[in-house]
């Protein structure tokens, strides 16, 4: 077979393993396949999910379930004004030995762990939501001057409620672009709640089953940078991140008179990879100009902010992405 031929197979062979997973899931999280879809797509991509949603829509509920169908040891911190950065990181204790002796002894925190749920991250300190900055960069963390090596494959899946925001301490921007995806979790429509009913209030529950291990999961990963990205998306992306930037020449009236701030390269590095997700969980070998619109909102939302004027004016963040995505989009098939 030829390398093509093989990169085919594997592709393919994934997408069989991925509908598995998925099906897994949708076992326990009943409905939701889009929020299902978006936390699978931070996974395969190697990156980081903040899940924003009013309390009891299953954040937890989905978090653990993941854990358990892609094979990883997960750990779960609930964010609180009092923890410190040392209750995620772990600490040194001088511990005496037997004999009498004295050493300083290395106790690791929960972040040591595969996949990490940050529940409510926006409750704690400014001074302990940094503790996770180095984890989700650079996959290590310093403690006592010594870099320590988190395990492989390392995510971060952090929770944010919308509304309560009282006694609560806002994310800074540096580290609303570590996440990969924004996945907004709202209310399940009525047949999906009336299923959830019936699949929870009963004697027992329905149970997920290992899909994925620790290797095959970062093989995926590994495998979903080899996809090959059309120029033609690759120039859809690079469109769409610039055109948010109100500084940038050739932006639309709108976006100047509206956006503070927009997003980075990051952004479009993040596209690149979503996209890729996408069509593997659609079952495509490549990803085409509709993945970078649906990837558009959940890539860019937590990545720019609207200036004064338009939040006084009660301007949608999320209406202005998508208008702005399918514009250009019609814009580049017209050309």
């Amino acid at each position: 077979m030829s390398e093509t031929e093989d990169l085919v197979a594997e592709i393919e062979a994934l997408e069989d393993k991925l509908a598995q997973a998925r099906d897994s899931i949708t076992h326990r999280f009943i409905g939701q396949e889009r929020v299902v879809d978006l936390t699978l797509t931070a996974l395969l991509c190697g990156g980081h999910g903040l899940l924003i949603g009013l309390p009891g829509l299953g954040k937890t509920r989905l978090v653990e379930t993941l854990s358990t169908v892609m094979g990883l040891h997960g750990n779960r911190i609930q964010f609180t004004p009092d923890l410190m950065p040392a209750d995620i990181l772990g600490s040194e204790v001088l511990e005496t030995g037997a004999d009498g002796s004295r050493a300083f002894k290395f106790i690791p925190g929960p972040v040591f762990c595969q996949l990490l749920m940050a529940d409510e991250i926006n409750r704690a300190s400014p001074r302990t939501q940094s503790a996770l900055l180095q984890a989700m960069q650079e996959r290590q963390v310093t403690v006592a001057g010594e870099n320590r090596p988190l395990a492989a494959p390392f995510h971060v899946l952090a929770t944010q409620n919308p509304i309560e925001q009282e006694g609560t301490y806002p994310l800074p921007e540096a580290q609303f672009d570590r996440f990969l995806v924004q996945i907004d979790v709202n209310y399940p429509d009525r047949g999906t709640e009336k299923d959830i009913l019936l699949a929870t209030t009963g004697v027992e529950e329905a149970e997920s089953t290992q899909v994925f291990t620790q290797d095959e999961l970062l093989a995926a990963q590994t495998l979903l940078r080899r996809m090959p990205v059309g120029d033609s998306v690759v120039e859809a992306i690079l469109d769409l991140v610039r055109a948010f930037r109100p500084e940038e020449d050739g932006v639309s009236d709108q976006v100047r008179e509206t956006v503070a701030w927009g997003p980075g390269p990051r952004a479009a590095q993040a596209l690149m990879l979503t996209v890729r997700a996408r069509a593997l969980l659609q079952g495509r070998l490549a990803p085409n100009t509709g993945d970078v619109i649906d990837m558009a909102r959940p890539v860019l939302s937590h990545r720019m902010a609207l200036n004064f004027a338009a939040r006084a004016r009660g301007d949608s963040l999320a209406d202005l992405i998508d208008s702005t995505a399918t514009a250009l989009t019609r814009t580049e098939a017209a050309a």
